[in-house]
C-alpha cells in the first residue's frame, strides 16, 4: 500500500512513469496500472489490491486429518502397505472424502512428511 501511495504521489508531482518506476523499484507497467486505476476508480481501489480467491482446496482440514489417520493405521486386508492409489480409493470407499485424486493424496502425504510405502517409516519396538 505504501508503494502504491508513493507511486501516486510521484505521478501527481509530474514525473513520468519510467522515472517513477525506477524510483520505486517496480515496472513502468505497474506504475501506469496504478495511475489508471486511480483515474478510473478513485483512491481506495488504487491503494488496495483486489482479493484473489484462488482455487478452492480439494480437502478440508477434517478430511485431511481423517485420511492421515487412516494412513497411519494398517493397510486393508490383503495389502502389505499403503500406496497413493490405494489411499485415494480407500478414502472414497470409507467416505472420508467425496472425491480425492492421487495428486491430492501425494501432496497431503508430502506436507506431513509421510511415506507409508517405505519400510523405514514403520516403527518397530526396540529389543530390551
Amino acid at each position: 500500500m505504501l508503494r502504491r501511495a508513493s507511486i501516486l504521489r510521484q505521478l501527481d508531482s509530474g514525473q513520468k512513469a519510467a522515472q517513477v518506476a525506477a524510483n520505486v523499484g517496480v515496472a513502468a507497467k505497474t506504475v501506469r496500472a496504478v495511475g489508471r486505476r486511480y483515474e478510473e476508480q478513485g483512491l481506495e481501489p488504487a491503494l488496495h489490491e483486489k482479493s484473489r480467491p484462488g482455487k478452492q482446496r480439494a480437502l478440508d482440514v477434517g478430511q485431511s486429518q481423517r485420511i492421515i489417520a487412516m494412513v497411519c493405521g494398517p493397510p486393508p486386508p490383503g495389502r502389505a502397505r499403503w500406496n497413493v492409489r490405494l489411499i485415494a480409493s480407500e478414502a472414497v470407499k470409507r467416505k472420508l472424502a467425496p472425491r480425492v485424486g492421487r495428486e491430492t493424496v501425494r501432496i497431503l502425504l508430502q506436507s506431513h512428511e509421510l511415506k507409508p510405502w517405505r519400510e523405514k517409516n514403520v516403527v518397530h519396538r526396540g529389543t530390551e
